[in-house]
């Protein structure tokens, strides 16, 4: 099975680690605690971004391709996939 590309993600990923680095500029200097809260927020808003599309990607590609060719069991496994997916990455605490 071909696995889709996100190369087009690391552009994405590092400009976030560019944040990352700011972050801890922002630590190294004592820098305002809300400073630092609101740039994480937006560190774990971009990371967001980025899981998004790469699980657009999964379901667009490699999902749509298993209902196309596979077995009924193998749809129904990657529906269970993505259920589980659904549940680990958007869980809420």
């Amino acid at each position: 099975m071909n696995h889709p590309s996100h190369k087009k993600q690391i552009v994405a990923l590092r400009r976030i680690e560019g944040q990352v680095r700011g972050l801890q500029r922002m630590i190294e200097e004592g820098r305002y605690c809300v400073d630092i809260l609101t740039q994480i927020s937006s560190v774990s808003a971009a990371l967001l971004r980025v899981q998004d599309k790469i699980l657009e990607a999964h379901i667009r590609g490699c999902v749509a391709a298993t209902f196309k060719k596979r077995s009924e069991q193998e749809r129904q496994e990657k529906i269970e996939e993505i259920f589980h997916l659904l549940k680990q990455f958007r869980r809420i605490t």
